[in-house]
């Protein structure tokens, strides 16, 4: 996300927030791959109500050095509610769940709440 962009986390499916685990760290330009590994960032498990789990990750940027989290452990979130922020420019990492295929593309723009980042149901089915 550029500094001109929304920095509302929502969270991209329905479930339960199992654990958050907050880390400091660097304030490279969130567009690197290293920003994943060495920035500061705070993560988030999601246990969807198929039992399987989905990760998302506040990554702060170069000029992003607020994280805010709304959320706690035990907490349950519906599609689209937001959890937190980060102030100016960042990144939010989505890791989805072994055999999903995401439905969006490198440098595609994504609208929170809005734009489908993938089908789950396939992975039940397979």
């Amino acid at each position: 996300m550029s500094v001109f962009n929304c920095h509302v986390n929502r969270t991209p499916i329905e479930g339960e927030i199992t654990a958050v685990a907050y880390r400091p760290g660097k304030f490279f330009n969130a567009s690197l791959d290293k920003a994943s590994a060495d920035n500061e960032r705070n993560s988030l498990r999601i246990r969807m109500t198929n039992g399987q789990d989905l990760a998302v990750v506040q990554i702060a940027g170069l000029v992003a050095r607020r994280i805010v989290c709304f959320v706690k452990p035990g907490d349950r979130m519906q599609t689209a509610e937001r959890f937190g922020l980060i102030r100016f420019g960042s990144r939010l990492d989505v890791y989805l769940p072994d055999g999903v295929d995401p439905l969006v593309s490198v440098g595609q723009t994504m609208i929170a709440g809005e734009t489908v980042l993938a089908d789950l149901t396939l992975s039940e089915e397979g």
